[in-house]
């Protein structure tokens, strides 16, 4: 009886620690969404670029961004997956996907492919992302 009590009084402060977390807001560092929509200025592309852009010596990030321009299959339906490479952003508004990695945040945005504009998940690195103000 006092370990099924002991397991219930367990639950109940685990319980209480993800409602309090749950009702962080949006905006605080711990939140797993920094914000919903936002502006990008800089790169996105795939993880893996956009992570060796990061790596790269500040001299040498303009000609890794030329010779590894992003490539995405488009569908019948004008969705953009499996995107390599980089690309350059400016003030595009984004949609604010994932925020788990500690560099990089995940949106949605309009890229530019060969054959036109599309929208894709990309990442960003996260001193790129300016949130809009939420009313």
């Amino acid at each position: 009886m006092k370990s099924i009590l002991a397991a219930s009084l367990a639950a109940a402060l685990a319980l209480t620690g993800s409602l309090a977390h749950a009702q962080t807001p949006a905006s605080s560092p711990s939140s797993s969404h920094p914000c919903a929509i936002g502006n990008v200025t800089g790169v996105g592309g795939s993880p893996q670029s956009v992570h060796d852009y990061l790596a790269s010596p500040s001299r040498d990030q303009y000609r890794y961004l030329t010779e590894n321009q992003i490539q995405c299959q488009v569908s019948d339906e004008g969705r953009a997956s499996g995107c390599t490479g980089i690309t350059s952003l400016r003030h595009e508004r984004v949609s604010v996907y994932d925020d788990s990695d500690p560099t990089t945040t995940t949106v949605i945005a309009h890229v530019e492919l060969d054959h036109g504009t599309y929208t894709a998940m990309i990442v960003v690195p996260k001193q790129d992302l300016q949130c809009e103000e939420q009313n």
